[in-house]
C-alpha cells in the first residue's frame, strides 16, 4: 500500500512485512526534502502503525540515495510564519514531542538512514527508538544557517544523548558530521556499510516483532518515561505494569513455551 501525494509534493510509501510496517520517504529528485503533504502522510503512517493490532514495529527508511535534506523551506515558510504545524490534531506526531492535541507513538520505530540526513532527518531519527546508519551519512542540523531554530526535538535530544557541549558544537555551527561522530554522540546505535542499512534495520525490527507485543510497548514507554520524567516516576509504575502483564495471555504463553522448551507464539493480548 502507498500513501501518495502529487509527484511534486513527494509521497510516503508503506509496505507490510509480516508484523512490520515499512515506511518510505519518497521524493528522491529533491533529495527527499519534506513538503507539508509528506509530513502529514508520514504522521498518517505512524498512526496506522499504532492503530492496527497486527502491526508491532515500524521501520522508517528512504527511497533513493539520501535519507532527507530536511524541510522544503519554501513550502513550509508560510506555516512557520503563522505558527502552524503540517500535522493535524489527532494523529501520531512523528517527532513524538508530546504537544497537546497530537498523539505519541507507543510502538517501536527503527530507522535506517543514509547519505544526506539533515535537520528534520536528524530529528526524526532522534524521535525514533533505534537508528541504523550507513557509513556514508552526512549529518547537519543547520537551521542557524537559515535564520531559524530547530524545533523538532534536536535541541532537547541532542543534548540528552551527547551532553550540552557536544550538542551545541553542532547546533550552533550547523556543521556537517559523519556516521562515526553520530555513533560517538549516541545519535545512532549502529553503523553499517552503505547499502545494508535497511536490511539491518529490518533484522532488528523482526527480532523485536518476535517478542511479546504488550511487554515491548510497556518496556519502551517505561524507558521513555525514565528519560523524560526521571527514574523515580518510572519506578513508581513497576508493580502495576508488571501485574497487568503477568495476567496477560502472552505471559501465560511465555511460561508455557519455557516449560515446553519451544519458541513462544505471542498474540498481543
Amino acid at each position: 500500500m502507498n500513501t501518495a501525494t502529487s509527484s511534486d509534493e513527494g509521497r510516503i510509501s508503506t509496505e507490510l512485512r509480516g508484523h512490520v510496517l515499512l515506511i518510505g520517504i519518497d521524493r528522491p529528485a529533491k533529495r527527499n526534502g519534506f513538503t507539508p503533504a509528506m509530513l502529514r502522510a508520514l504522521a498518517e503512517a505512524y498512526t496506522r502503525l499504532d492503530d492496527e493490532p497486527a502491526l508491532r514495529v515500524g521501520v522508517l527508511h528512504a527511497h533513493g540515495g539520501h535519507f532527507t535534506a530536511g524541510l522544503d523551506l519554501p513550502s513550509f515558510a508560510p506555516l512557520m510564519q503563522r505558527g502552524e504545524y503540517a500535522v493535524p490534531h489527532g494523529l501520531v506526531d512523528p517527532l513524538n514531542l508530546g504537544d497537546a492535541g497530537w498523539r505519541r507513538r507507543t510502538k517501536p520505530m527503527v530507522v535506517a538512514v543514509k547519505g544526506i540526513t539533515y535537520t528534520l532527518g536528524i530529528e526524526l531519527m532522534l524521535a525514533a527508538d533505534i537508528v541504523v546508519a550507513a557509513d556514508n551519512c552526512r549529518f547537519s542540523q543547520l537551521e542557524v544557517q537559515r535564520g531559524i531554530m530547530a524545533t523538532g526535538g534536536a535541541t532537547l535530544r541532542m543534548a540528552e544523548r551527547a551532553g550540552l557541549g557536544n550538542a551545541l558544537l553542532h547546533l550552533l555551527t550547523g556543521d556537517q558530521f559523519d556516521s562515526a561522530e553520530a555513533l560517538r554522540l549516541n545519535f545512532v546505535q549502529r553503523v553499517v556499510p552503505a547499502g545494508t542499512e535497511l536490511d539491518e534495520a529490518l533484522r532488528i525490527a523482526d527480532a523485536i516483532a518476535q517478542q511479546a507485543p504488550l511487554a515491548v510497548v510497556a518496556t519502551r514507554l517505561n524507558a521513555l518515561k525514565a528519560v523524560e520524567q526521571g527514574p523515580l516516576v518510572a519506578m513508581a509504575e513497576f508493580d502495576a505494569v508488571q501485574q497487568r502483564l503477568a495476567n496477560s495471555e502472552d505471559a501465560r504463553e511465555g511460561v508455557a513455551s519455557f516449560k515446553e522448551k519451544r519458541a513462544a507464539v505471542f498474540k498481543g493480548r
